[in-house]
């Protein structure tokens, strides 16, 4: 079979990531729902209303004291698109998350490339454990939307050629860059996403400090907006307990 390229496609280039959420099934009762049934056998939902303070209460005491499973009883379905080189870190996340990336062997790819915009810090300063990132000049940050836009004209263009020729999609994706965007659906519960924002993020109430790439951490600071919403107790003991995963 040929693979017959589609004509006339052109880069486009891109600072910025989508995260969208896409179905769940996620609340803060999910949470109270699970850890009663320890102390009160079944209960209805609408039980767990009567109550929003103690309700309140016994949340931040399950993330205090680490009690992690009840905020097992959710899930949140994501749809991502960003660099690939974010997909690859992303997907070292294995406990409690479920992936499906598009695929290279049966799609062409499409020229979407990641150039990172103004306000992504370019210059690292200090050794590895003790470095930080500093703005770039104008003039490097000339350079790197000028090479890498460079970069991925060539390399774009010879995935074409080759799909012209008959190659198959899965030989010619080859020499594509991994700043080419992609996009997957990420299933996970509550506590696999404390877990990831944990370390993928950066934030004045962490108790353990984190040093994520720029580009994954603009991935979690949206997802994490998502999933404020959808479970607001939860997302608020988070905090209160430094932001780390029970």
């Amino acid at each position: 079979m040929t693979d017959t390229p589609t004509d006339d496609l052109k880069p486009s280039y891109r600072g910025d990531v989508t995260v969208e959420l896409v179905k769940h099934t996620a609340s803060d009762a999910d949470v109270l729902f699970a850890a009663r049934v320890s102390t009160k056998g079944e209960q209805s939902l609408e039980e767990l209303d009567k109550d929003p303070e103690r309700s309140k209460g016994l949340i931040n005491y399950l993330m205090r004291d680490r009690h992690g499973s009840p905020f097992e009883h959710n899930s949140m379905t994501f749809f991502i698109s960003a660099p690939i080189f974010v997909f690859r870190e992303f997907m070292r996340h294995r406990v409690g998350w479920s992936y499906n990336e598009e695929s290279g062997r049966y799609r062409e790819l499409q020229p979407v490339f990641y150039v990172p915009d103004e306000s992504r810090k370019l210059v690292q300063e200090g050794r590895p454990g003790q470095y930080r990132f500093v703005e770039g000049t104008q003039a490097q940050q000339e350079l790197v939307g000028r090479v890498m836009e460079d970069s991925y004209r060539q390399s774009y263009e010879a995935y074409q050629e080759m799909l012209a020729a008959g190659v198959a999609r899965e030989v010619a994706r080859a020499v594509l860059p991994v700043g080419l965007f992609s996009s997957m659906y990420a299933t996970c519960n509550a506590r696999s996403l404390m877990h990831f924002l944990g370390l993928r993020t950066q934030h004045e109430l962490a108790k353990v400090p984190s040093f994520p790439q720029r580009e994954i951490e603009m991935v979690g600071e949206r997802m994490e907006t998502e999933w404020a919403r959808l479970m607001p107790l939860t997302h608020a003991a988070f905090n209160a307990n430094g932001r780390v995963a029970p």
